[in-house]
């Protein structure tokens, strides 16, 4: 099955022992009857989520495990999901369960629509009504509204974990810590079309968040300088030919 996906789904997980089984189930559920798989990258986890996840894949054949051997961030886990994914498209979703799979099929449609412009790569949600608190929220305001002022790439919800995307291009675009961040920005650097779709958000099922405002502010500032200088050196040709 896996070997001709058509569809890869990558879930980077930290400590999500509580919430993997529901979600491998979700999404086998929202992708029933198509070609897919899902990469489930465990980011050194010191709880037993990789055992749980070993164990699911009895039951969902389509299911692959991968493990960091040393804990090396979100970015990095789904970097490593999406370069061991087989399928030509790829989407990812956050681990903790907050992101809805039963968004997975409407994202993966507006994508591979045959009207879709030319050079569209990749898809993103959008937290129509996100469940967090307060403030959480508010952290997010506030960085999306810098960052957005600064890289002018039209996305208001930096933070949303479900997005569909070309594999090809994603494997393009430089690789640096928190990058997933700000994928909009540098797919559009490359030249590539980048859609934006309201989706569902649901509270956190078990565990805690391994983020807090302040780290993200922080973190925040530098990434954004990194990022300025990365698209301002870029030199795009437009595409190669060969003769």
């Amino acid at each position: 099955m896996t070997e001709t996906a058509e569809f890869s789904v990558v879930v980077p997980v930290h400590n999500e022992a509580g919430n993997v089984a529901v979600l491998v189930g979700e999404i086998a559920a929202a992708l029933e009857g198509r070609a897919f798989e899902m990469v489930f990258v465990d980011d050194a986890s010191t709880d037993d989520t990789r055992a749980r996840l070993m164990a699911l894949k009895a039951e969902y054949p389509m299911l692959r495990v991968l493990g960091h051997r040393a804990n090396a961030g979100q970015s990095r886990a789904i970097r490593s999901g999406i370069l061991a994914a087989r399928a030509p498209v790829v989407g990812t979703l956050d681990g903790d369960g907050q992101n809805d799979p039963a968004d997975l099929p409407d994202l993966y449609r507006q994508l591979t629509r045959a009207d879709a412009p030319h050079g569209l790569k990749m898809v993103m949600g959008r937290r129509a009504s996100r469940k967090d608190s307060a403030w959480k929220k508010f952290g997010s305001r506030f960085a999306n509204n810098i960052r957005g002022r600064m890289l002018r790439d039209d996305c208001d919800d930096s933070g949303c974990g479900i997005k569909v995307m070309r594999r090809d291009a994603y494997v393009m675009l430089p690789y640096f810590d928190h990058m997933h961040r700000y994928m909009p920005a540098l797919m559009r650097a490359e030249g590539h079309g980048v859609e934006f779709r309201n989706v569902n958000h649901r509270p956190r099922g078990q565990g805690k968040s391994n983020y807090t405002n302040f780290g993200r502010l922080r973190d925040a500032m530098s990434d954004l300088r990194g990022v300025m200088w990365l698209i301002r050196r870029r030199r795009n040709p437009g595409g190669a030919d060969e003769f």
